[in-house]
C-alpha cells in the first residue's frame, strides 16, 4: 500500500514538475536572451485557461478551446513585445533588467485588474480525461495528459534550439549578440520570436493547470512565482538545468504536500530557492 501510494505520488510529481518546467523554460528563454524577467508570465497562463474554457463551452470542444487559447496568448505576447518591450530593449545592462521588471510587473497588475473585473469566476478543464490503473497503480487522467503534452513539447523546444537554423541563431544571440549581428542575425526579431514562444509555453502550462484543478485570476501570481523559483534553481540562463529543476521540484512539492501539507510545502519550495541564491548568487547576475 505504501509503495503504491509512493509510486502514484512520484508520477503526479513528475507531471507537476513538467508543468513547472514549461513555466521555468518560459522565464529562462526571455531572461537568457534579453535580460527581461517577465513577471506577467502567470497572467498569460490564466488568460489561456479562461479563453480555453470559454471557447470550449461555446463550441463543445476542449481541443478547439486549447488551440484558441494558445493562439490568443501568442498574439497578445506579440503585441506586448512590439509595444511595451520595445522601450525596454532600447536600454542596456542593469537598466534593462530593472526596467523590464517594472514594465512586466505593471503589465501583470493591469491584466489581473481587467480579469478580476470581467472574469471573476473559477475556470476548469478537469473533465473528460479518464484515469487508468497500471499494475495496481492509479494514474489520474490529468496526470497522463500533462506528461503526454509537456514532455514532447519540451523535447521539441530542445530540438528547435539544437537542430534548426533559427534555433542556432537564437543560441548565437544569447552567447554573442555582436557576433550574431555580424552574421546577419537580427537580435530584435529573435527576441520577438522567443517572447511569443515563451508566453505560448505559459499558455500551455495554464491549460494543464486547469485540466488538473480549478484556476482563478489569483493563480497568475502563484504561477509566476513558481516559474521564477524553478528558473533560479535551474540556473536562470540554463534551459536544461531549468527543466531538470522543474521536474525535481515538482516531485518534492508533491511529496511535501502529502506529508506536511500545502503551506509547509510552499515554504520548502521557497527555502530551496533561497538556499540556491545563497550558494550561487551569480546565477541571477
Amino acid at each position: 500500500m505504501v509503495v503504491t501510494v509512493g509510486v502514484e505520488l512520484a508520477i503526479d510529481g513528475v507531471a507537476r514538475g513538467l508543468s513547472f518546467a514549461l513555466l521555468g523554460a518560459a522565464i529562462t528563454l526571455v531572461f537568457g536572451l534579453g535580460n527581461v524577467l517577465n513577471l506577467a508570465l502567470g497572467s498569460f497562463a490564466v488568460i489561456a485557461a479562461i479563453v480555453a474554457t470559454t471557447v470550449a463551452s461555446v463550441v463543445g470542444s476542449v481541443a478547439v478551446g486549447a488551440v484558441a487559447a494558445v493562439g490568443t496568448v501568442a498574439v497578445l505576447g506579440l503585441a506586448v513585445d512590439r509595444t511595451l518591450l520595445s522601450s525596454v530593449y532600447r536600454s542596456t545592462g542593469e537598466e534593462r533588467i530593472v526596467l523590464g521588471i517594472f514594465v512586466t510587473l505593471g503589465l501583470a497588475i493591469a491584466i489581473d485588474g481587467v480579469l478580476y473585473v470581467y472574469f471573476p469566476l473559477t475556470y476548469s478543464l478537469a473533465h473528460g480525461v479518464p484515469g487508468v490503473e497500471l499494475a495496481g497503480v492509479g494514474v489520474r487522467g490529468s496526470t497522463l495528459l500533462t506528461v503526454a503534452v509537456a514532455a514532447p513539447l519540451l523535447a521539441g523546444l530542445f530540438g528547435f534550439l539544437d537542430r534548426t537554423r533559427l534555433g542556432t541563431a537564437t543560441r548565437t544571440v544569447v552567447h554573442d549578440e555582436t557576433g550574431a549581428l555580424l552574421c546577419g542575425v537580427n537580435p530584435r526579431r529573435i527576441r520577438t520570436l522567443v517572447f511569443v514562444l515563451s508566453v505560448a509555453l505559459a499558455g500551455v502550462a495554464g491549460l494543464l493547470r486547469a485540466a488538473s484543478s480549478d484556476i482563478t485570476v489569483a493563480a497568475g501570481f502563484e504561477l509566476t512565482v513558481f516559474a521564477i523559483i524553478v528558473a533560479i534553481v535551474g540556473g536562470v540562463r540554463d534551459l536544461r538545468g531549468t527543466v531538470v529543476a522543474g521536474v525535481g521540484l515538482g516531485v518534492v512539492i508533491t511529496f511535501a504536500n502529502f506529508l506536511v501539507g500545502a503551506y509547509l510545502a510552499n515554504v520548502l519550495l521557497f527555502a530551496v530557492a533561497v538556499a540556491v541564491l545563497v550558494a550561487r548568487p551569480e546565477e541571477i547576475s
